[in-house]
């Protein structure tokens, strides 16, 4: 699990330990909004990983992609309590189907195809549903706490 109250110990990473991890938090980063638009890959696990990999590189770019308006958030809900609200579960749900179905109705001209994604999507449901729900009053206090000790610099 990632610490986000963890100090960034970059003095002892080598440059090219540094360049590599940099380069891979970009490209989960990318393969994250890919997932955002394709509905057969999950998206905040690669987020999560370039948190993960920024960490332990750059503070610049670490923090950026918390603080981020749009993706941010989630990604601190889901490091910090290990769950989603549950606003966040049924909006997650509700693009999931509503871009699977468009794909599987204008897209998918294949039968096994349209299979594959409904039995993706079904999966990537439970998978969300078993998800811890975290009360929105909870993650506002969690937000306030943060700030009151001295970690105002992770927005929320």
């Amino acid at each position: 699990m990632l610490d986000l109250n963890k100090k960034f110990d970059l003095e002892n990473t080598s440059r090219i330990k540094k360049f590599l991890l940099i380069i891979a938090g970009y490209m989960f980063v990318v393969l994250g909004v890919i997932g955002i638009i394709l509905p057969i890959m999950p998206s905040t696990i690669f987020f999560i990983l370039a948190a993960a990999s920024f960490l332990r590189s750059s503070e610049k770019n670490y923090e950026r992609l918390i603080n981020n308006r749009y993706i941010g958030k989630y990604i601190k809900d889901y490091i910090e309590q290990q769950g989603m609200t549950k606003n966040s579960k049924i909006i997650s749900i509700s693009f999931l189907w509503l871009s699977l179905l468009v794909s599987i109705f204008v897209f998918a001209k294949f039968l096994w195809l349209k299979i594959l994604l409904a039995i993706i999507g079904i999966g990537v449901s439970i998978h969300i549903g078993r998800l811890n729900t975290l009360k929105e009053e909870t993650v506002a206090k969690d937000k306030k706490a943060r700030n009151k000790i001295g970690l105002s610099k992770i927005k929320s």
